[in-house]
């Protein structure tokens, strides 16, 4: 009965899903704005971006440390969101690292990503109707970014047509000695997922000879 009632007001698991006859939109803007409520962040003046630019974020263990529960319930409260906003998951993840021992400066950028929340709280994902189902993906890394272990991160994204169906951010196992061996550590992560993909989608009919896979490496790319 509840589930029923769930999806007959277009709610299910934090997800809302809206029909047109030009697609599908799916967004979270419920669960966006209780979560605004429960930090008290509902009223807070909205920026434009989830992170000041080139932010670095490290452990600083000369800095006292903030009370970790409270930082964690904020963190797993983001983290959910990320099932329909991409663009928050970045800020998120860099954030997550330091929940063992959150300081300041952490706490200062997760709130940077409630009063950006605040202002995007209806973004979502658009699924068009008549798009094709031509399969895309695009890569980046960056070098040396995780300040602790001077590790890279990975991210990727993969669209069905104009459709985003999956997007990825991953801290690389190993330090790569270079921008170029980074982004092949990357591209080689992102081609298994490509791969897995489209074996998946072969069950349902779509066939792909070739895949565009696209970097903004220079080097890599040579």
């Amino acid at each position: 009965m509840l589930s029923s009632f769930l999806l007959s007001q277009d709610f299910s698991k934090g997800l809302q899903i809206s029909h047109n006859p030009r697609g599908i939109f799916i967004n979270q803007s419920k669960y966006a704005l209780e979560s605004l409520k429960k930090y008290r962040f509902k009223s807070c003046d909205p920026v434009d971006t989830p992170m000041v630019e080139k932010s670095k974020l490290d452990e600083d263990k000369e800095v006292k440390a903030v009370d970790p529960s409270h930082y964690r319930g904020m963190i797993g409260t983001l983290l959910y969101l990320t099932a329909s906003r991409p663009d928050l998951q970045f800020a998120i993840c860099m954030c997550a690292r330091y929940q063992a021992r959150p300081i300041e400066k952490h706490v200062h950028v997760v709130k940077r990503i409630f009063r950006y929340l605040r202002g995007t709280v209806n973004r979502g994902l658009w699924h068009p109707k008549d798009s094709s189902v031509a399969l895309t993906t695009f890569v980046d890394a960056d070098h040396a970014g995780f300040q602790d272990t001077h590790r890279s991160t990975s991210r990727s994204v993969q669209f069905l047509g104009e459709r985003l169906i999956s997007w990825s951010l991953k801290r690389q196992k190993s330090a790569a000695i270079s921008s170029t061996e980074a982004e092949y550590i990357a591209l080689s992560g992102c081609c298994a997922q490509i791969l897995w993909m489209r074996s998946q989608l072969s069950d349902y009919g779509l066939a792909f000879n070739k895949i565009p896979m696209y970097c903004d490496n220079k080097s890599a790319i040579a």
